[in-house]
């Protein structure tokens, strides 16, 4: 048997849209993340970390809605695995999750990947060393309102439409 390095999207295979994909004799994961990797070329990605399984649904529903495509991660270790093998473009982190919190997380995530852009969300206080660690910071109750624009500023979305409408005016 061939081993894969897909183990840690088989949990998330069963919500990737088949996409016509035929299986393959060496590793029959890989049918499963195929489409989704085919998908991510061409949008940008953002890794959803939080350990409440509410908030995630509500983070890919509104990303994908709003064009992007969305990984999810319950744990930190399941983030680090999906970073080792995925394309990403930005992270959403959630602060307070068991294990490792939002902090540890992202210097790891820099170290790992400092080209990242991180966002840290949190529902409570969180201490000042933690904001040093990542690209911005949203409360969670100011979510709805403000991720979209983060996002767009911090993966360069805001600055393409900005240039094409200078262009237009030239």
């Amino acid at each position: 048997m061939v081993n894969c390095e897909h183990d840690a999207l088989e949990e998330y295979s069963h919500k990737i849209p088949p996409l016509g994909w035929r299986s393959s004799s060496i590793c029959p994961r890989v049918v499963s993340c195929a489409p989704f990797f085919a998908i991510m070329e061409s949008k940008t990605v953002i890794l959803c970390i939080d350990d409440d399984p509410a908030i995630l649904h509500y983070e890919k529903e509104l990303l994908e809605r709003s064009g992007y495509s969305a990984l999810m991660a319950s744990s930190a270790q399941q983030a680090l695995s999906l970073l080792n093998m995925c394309k990403c473009d930005a992270v959403l982190l959630d602060y307070e999750m068991p294990g490792m919190n939002g902090h540890e997380v992202a210097l790891e995530i820099k170290r790992l990947r400092p080209e990242l852009m991180v966002i840290l969300l949190s529902g409570s206080d969180v201490p000042i060393q933690a904001l040093t660690a990542v690209d911005a910071f949203i409360p969670k109750l100011d979510a709805s309102r403000e991720l979209l624009p983060v996002i767009a500023a911090l993966c360069g979305r805001g600055r393409d439409s900005e240039q094409e409408q200078k262009d237009l005016l030239q």
